[in-house]
């Protein structure tokens, strides 16, 4: 099989290397990529706010819409290398827990949705006083092909309007399990 091979090569070869093949270069076109960030304030200790910002943390303020289905662990937990899905409309995204680091205060995903985009999203918590924590949210997204960039473009903007929902719905949460 192997002779046969290089025979058909060393006959072939002369006559491929005298033809100049036609190459077109076209220049990668780049895709919409949006970067914004938000902060707010949690009215709960570090040590209180922290599990929050996890998948399976986020079921008990973010409401309805939002149930992750995870595939890694079971039981479902918050944990650095966890999988889950969530539907988004008609698509469905895989995420993924790539730092889940509540003692350094810092929380990352990623998720992708098929054929569609990229979107990290990069929580960092700092505390304020005993009482108080600061969150700073970044989500960074980017199109995977051009029918995606203008939706990209406009989760961008949608994103930096997020900081007063999560602090409002966070917050209502925190005043419901103190009973207030």
């Amino acid at each position: 099989m192997m002779r046969a091979l290089l025979l058909v090569l060393m006959t072939c070869a002369p006559s491929l290397l005298a033809q100049k093949p036609e190459i077109t270069v076209t220049e990668p076109q780049s895709r919409a990529h949006v970067s914004n960030s938000f902060a707010f304030t949690v009215d709960a200790p570090m040590h209180d706010a922290a599990p929050l910002f996890g998948g399976e943390g986020e079921r008990i303020w973010a409401g309805d819409e939002w149930d992750p289905q995870f595939i890694f662990p079971i039981p479902a937990r918050d944990v650095e290398g966890a999988v889950f899905t969530v539907r988004h409309g008609e698509h469905t995204a895989v995420w993924v827990n790539t730092l889940f680091d509540l003692e350094g205060d810092h929380v990352q995903y990623v998720y992708v949705l098929a054929d569609l985009l990229v979107t990290t999203i990069d929580v960092r918590l700092h505390a304020i006083d005993v009482a108080h924590t600061r969150v700073d949210v970044t989500y960074v997204r980017t199109a995977l092909r051009p029918e995606a960039d203008e939706h990209v473009v406009a989760l961008g903007t949608h994103d930096r309007e997020q900081g007063q929902e999560w602090e409002k719905a966070i917050n209502a949460y925190l005043q419901r399990r103190a009973g207030r």
